[in-house]
């Protein structure tokens, strides 16, 4: 039985060693059927450095991080409690496989950085240590392609894909969530 936690996280920079999260999003999928749907908009980690630039792309401002009316560590319990009623993190057998675009190199390391900010050094008791990584798998599928696609970002993947995307929602966790999980199961299917 294959247990994916798509995800997708929006964050206060690009470093996560100094940045934090404000925004995470997913969809627990047990072979191929939706679960459970999730997505918190939290204030980070008080020690976070907050670069406006990042805000900007997600379309919010500190005011907004603010209002947000969960902290760090509320927000880690609401995930704790909702990876908790599909795995059992003592059995090294049941584990979640994570899946986004690009996380291996940015999200991982971010969640990973959040559990330990929140006391929790077990973050792969939840998790293969082996994610599953959108870009990675369509940089195979698209090789041939890759040179005439004008970028490699995930709207540009669904779209090749035949995914309609609305652009003004981009950037949104939950509905980046939503591109990278379709465009996943697209990609399976080609030969």
């Amino acid at each position: 039985m294959a247990k994916i936690l798509f995800y997708d996280l929006e964050t206060t920079g690009v470093m996560y060693w100094k940045n934090g999260i404000h925004q995470i999003s997913g969809i627990i999928d047990i072979d191929g059927e939706i679960k459970e749907t999730f997505n918190f908009k939290m204030q980070p980690n008080p020690n976070a450095v907050i670069d406006d630039k990042a805000l900007a792309i997600a379309g919010i401002t500190r005011k907004d991080l603010e209002s947000y009316d969960i902290g760090m560590n509320q927000g880690y319990k609401k995930f704790y409690d909702i990876l908790a009623k599909y795995v059992d993190k003592f059995n090294k057998e049941d584990k979640f496989f994570l899946c986004g675009y690009r996380n291996t190199g940015f999200d991982d390391p971010f969640a990973n950085a959040w559990f330990k900010q929140c006391g929790d050094d077990y973050f792969f008791s939840w998790f293969w240590g082996n994610s599953l990584d959108v870009s990675v798998i369509a940089s195979d599928k698209f090789k041939d392609d890759r040179s005439k696609m004008k970028d490699f970002k995930l709207s540009t993947i669904a779209e090749k894909l035949g995914i309609v995307v609305d652009p003004s929602k981009l950037h949104d966790a939950l509905y980046d969530v939503e591109l990278t999980r379709e465009s996943y199961y697209r990609l399976c299917q080609i030969k």
